[in-house]
C-alpha cells in the first residue's frame, strides 16, 4: 500500500482519436484507479462513438477539431482549463494501467516538493514480440529514480526521458516553466522535462507505477518516427544539447537490443539490424529538415498533420467544447 501523501486535487487528462476499439480494456482499470469525475477526455473528432463511451463512463468530454491537435498544445490547452488542479495525470488511449493502484502509486512521488513530473513504468502489451520487449525493458528498468539538473553528468540525454503516455505534472511547476510547448512536432513532454531540470526541479521515474503501452511498429513507421525525433533534435539542439547528444544512448540501445535477442529470440536479430538501419536513416534525414520541402516533410513523417499545421501558421489553441 502506499503511505505517501497523496494530492487531493489531480485528474487524469486522455487525448482521444477512435478509441472505441481499446475501451474495453482501457476504461475498467482507468475506473479502478480513480473516479469518473476525475478524468478528462479531449477528443479530436472521433467518428467510432469514443465521446459516447466516455460519457458512459461519466468522464468529462471535451472536443477540439481533429485539424487542431497538437500533442503538447493539446495537454497544455487542458492544464489552462483545469484550474483548479494540483496534478494533471496524462495518458493515452492505449496505456492499459496495471493495478488499481497504478496512479496512487504514481502521485507518492509528488510527497516530495522538488518534485515537478513523474512518470511511470511500461510493459510490453499482450503478445508483444522480443524486439518490442526489448524497447521496453530498456527504458522502463525495474528500479525507480530521480533525476536532477545534476543527473546529466549520470545519464545524459536520458536524464530527461519522460512518457506523456503515463506520467503527472505539478501543473504549478508545469506552467512556471511555460507549460507543453505547441510548436514540437512531438516530444513535448522531452522538451517539458529538459525545462524543469533547468529551472532547478526533478523530475521522478516510478517503477511501482506501472501501464501496459507498447507498439509494434513497421520498419516504415520505425523511419517515420526517427526523422521526427531528428526534426526535434535539430530544432531543439540548443535545449536538448545541455544534456549530451542522443548517439552514445543510441549505440548502448543497439547493443543491449543485440544482446537481448541473442538470448531471447535470435531469429529476430536481422530484422533489428534492418529496423535500426532505418532508425539512423530517419534520424539522419530528420536533423537535415531544413533541406526539404513541407510537402516532402509529410510524407517521411509519422505526424503529417504538423506540417500542414505549420504551413497554415494557426495556433492549435482554439477554445473547446462541452
Amino acid at each position: 500500500m502506499v503511505q505517501a501523501m497523496i494530492p487531493q486535487k489531480w485528474k487524469v487528462v486522455v487525448p482521444t482519436l477512435n478509441a472505441a476499439a481499446n475501451w474495453p480494456t482501457f476504461a475498467p482499470p482507468l475506473l479502478a484507479c480513480a473516479r469518473p469525475e476525475q478524468v478528462v477526455v479531449i477528443d479530436s473528432d472521433s467518428q467510432d462513438g469514443t465521446p459516447a463511451l466516455a460519457r458512459e463512463a461519466g468522464f468529462e468530454v471535451r472536443s477540439i477539431p481533429r485539424r487542431d491537435f497538437n500533442h503538447g498544445g493539446t495537454r497544455q490547452l487542458a492544464a489552462e482549463v483545469l484550474a483548479d488542479t494540483e496534478i494533471l495525470v496524462y495518458m493515452t488511449q492505449d496505456a492499459i494501467l496495471a493495478e488499481p493502484e497504478a496512479i496512487a502509486n504514481l502521485l507518492a512521488a509528488f510527497e516530495k516538493p522538488e518534485i515537478a513530473a513523474v512518470y511511470g513504468r511500461q510493459f510490453p502489451r499482450n503478445h508483444a514480440g522480443a524486439i518490442e520487449a526489448h524497447a521496453r525493458r530498456f527504458n522502463y528498468p525495474a528500479v525507480s529514480d530521480i533525476h536532477d539538473l545534476d543527473s546529466r553528468e549520470r545519464l545524459g540525454i536520458k536524464s530527461i526521458f519522460i512518457s506523456n503516455s503515463f506520467a503527472a505534472y505539478r501543473r504549478s511547476a508545469l506552467l512556471a516553466v511555460g507549460g507543453f510547448r505547441k510548436d514540437v512536432i512531438f516530444g513535448e513532454d522531452t522538451v517539458t522535462a529538459a525545462r524543469l531540470l533547468l529551472s532547478g526541479y526533478q523530475v521522478a521515474y516510478s517503477a511501482q507505477a506501472c501501464v501496459y503501452h507498447s507498439h509494434p511498429y513497421t520498419w516504415l513507421q520505425e523511419f517515420r518516427r526517427y526523422f521526427d525525433i531528428g526534426v526535434l533534435h535539430c530544432r531543439e539542439a540548443k535545449l536538448l544539447g545541455e544534456f549530451g547528444g542522443a548517439h552514445g544512448e543510441g549505440q548502448r540501445f543497439v547493443l543491449s537490443e543485440l544482446k537481448y535477442l541473442g538470448r531471447h529470440a535470435p531469429g529476430s536479430i536481422l530484422s533489428a539490424l534492418i529496423r535500426n538501419s532505418l532508425k539512423f536513416l530517419g534520424y539522419r534525414l530528420g536533423k537535415m529538415e531544413a533541406r526539404w520541402s513541407p510537402r516532402i516533410k509529410r510524407h517521411l513523417s509519422m505526424h503529417p498533420s504538423f506540417w500542414t499545421n505549420e504551413m497554415r501558421s494557426t495556433s492549435p489553441n482554439q477554445p473547446i467544447n462541452t
